[in-house]
């Protein structure tokens, strides 16, 4: 009886945490999906390293969830006494309220209601049309008509469903096959997104300088197909170091990948609002995440982790071969050319008009040089 009021505990404990850590997934979209638009707003339009920049701005949630991995298992040891567990429990809520609100109140202090600068060429086409022009459905029901976007939406669902389930239930995968080891396993976390910073800012500077988008996203998903792979089939060797590297590697794609599918939404969707079509990702994103989390937690309770992990293999083989087909119509990119293109057909003429304005200039020049010795020369009463 007392092994199964233990079991009972520790399986509500579980749950607890895997429910906290499912809120965290669906709060934290809500606020990245203003990143690829706000962090554009902060320069003029275009500007020429906005993947990085994007990039940049997303290592703010990516770091509040490693510390998010880091600072739980601190904070609320593994006891056996519910009434202790419950205070370590309402003291980390309540440090995380207090952050909340302080980060609250700093946004309504020090963010702008509105940039200097239209954030990017959609959003100024946007502000262009009176208010009563532009329908918010309209424009969703023209990106679901868009092939391609549909296709980078589920393949965006599937990829980063996968990575929400694989991070709910991290600490559980792990406590599993290292007993007493859930500081490690907030580590392990830490150790997947920290790579996962790395891996976006290197993609990021990798879009700006190549703008292979199709090309950079393929290759990303393929890898991290291949990084959960090597974790699955590690996690069980024993081997708590092997699976820090391979889990840093799973990260380093996995994690990377999430910025990487709203720079090609905001190609495929131009000129749409960046902002509706990322919105339209994360809903993908929680939807696959919710369904995924639900389904491996049961495949690990009847059939053990590698089960689990292998469930999450075959929807990421399933969103590789998804990416394939999509294409890269690379709209904001071909806009950006055709006004380099203009800009290049104009400046010609503009250049022809002022050489012909400057030839004049030197005649007249020329001409008063001439006269101006002979004007001196005549009597001032004849003048």
């Amino acid at each position: 009886m007392e092994m199964e009021a233990t079991q009972k505990q520790v399986l509500g404990r579980r749950k607890m945490v895997a429910h906290s850590k499912q809120a965290e997934k669906l709060i934290f979209p809500t606020a990245r999906n203003c990143f690829s638009p706000w962090t554009w707003s902060q320069y003029p339009p275009n500007p020429p390293k906005a993947a990085l920049r994007t990039r940049q701005a997303e290592k703010g949630p990516l770091l509040g969830i490693a510390v998010g991995f880091v600072l739980p298992p601190v904070l609320v040891p593994n006891l056996e006494d519910t009434q202790q567990l419950a205070y370590h429990i309402s003291i980390m809520f309540f440090i995380t309220a207090a952050v909340a609100t302080v980060l609250f109140i700093l946004v309504i202090i020090v963010f702008r209601e509105k940039p200097p600068f239209p954030p990017s060429r959609a959003q100024a086409l946007i502000q262009l049309k009176p208010p009563e022009e532009y329908s918010y459905v309209q424009s969703i029901v023209r990106l679901l008509r868009n092939t391609n976007f549909v296709l980078l939406i589920v393949a965006y669902g599937l990829n980063t469903g996968c990575f929400y389930a694989l991070s709910t239930l991290l600490n559980r995968m792990v406590i599993q096959n290292y007993p007493g080891e859930e500081v490690n396993a907030g580590r392990i976390g830490l150790t997947i997104v920290v790579s996962g910073m790395a891996g976006a800012l290197l993609s990021g500077i990798w879009l700006d300088k190549t703008k292979t988008y199709k090309q950079t996203t393929l290759a990303v998903y393929i890898m991290s197909l291949g990084g959960l792979v090597a974790y699955t089939f590690t996690l069980s060797l024993g081997h708590l170091w092997v699976v820090f590297v391979t889990a840093g590697m799973l990260g380093f794609f996995m994690t990377g990948y999430l910025p990487l599918g709203f720079e090609f939404a905001a190609e495929l969707t131009y000129p749409e609002s960046e902002g509706t079509s990322s919105g339209l990702l994360n809903v993908s994103a929680q939807v696959f995440g919710i369904i995924f989390t639900v389904a491996q937690g049961k495949i690990i309770d009847h059939f053990g982790t590698q089960a689990g992990n292998l469930f999450l293999c075959s929807f990421l083989l399933l969103g590789t071969f998804i990416t394939v087909f999509i294409k890269a119509d690379l709209r904001r990119q071909q806009a950006n050319l055709d006004g380099e293109q203009t800009r290049r057909d104009v400046h010609p003429a503009l250049l022809k008009q002022s050489v012909s304005k400057a030839g004049k200039m030197h005649k007249i020049s020329s001409l008063l040089a001439r006269i101006l010795p002979f004007w001196k020369t005549v009597p001032l009463s004849t003048r």
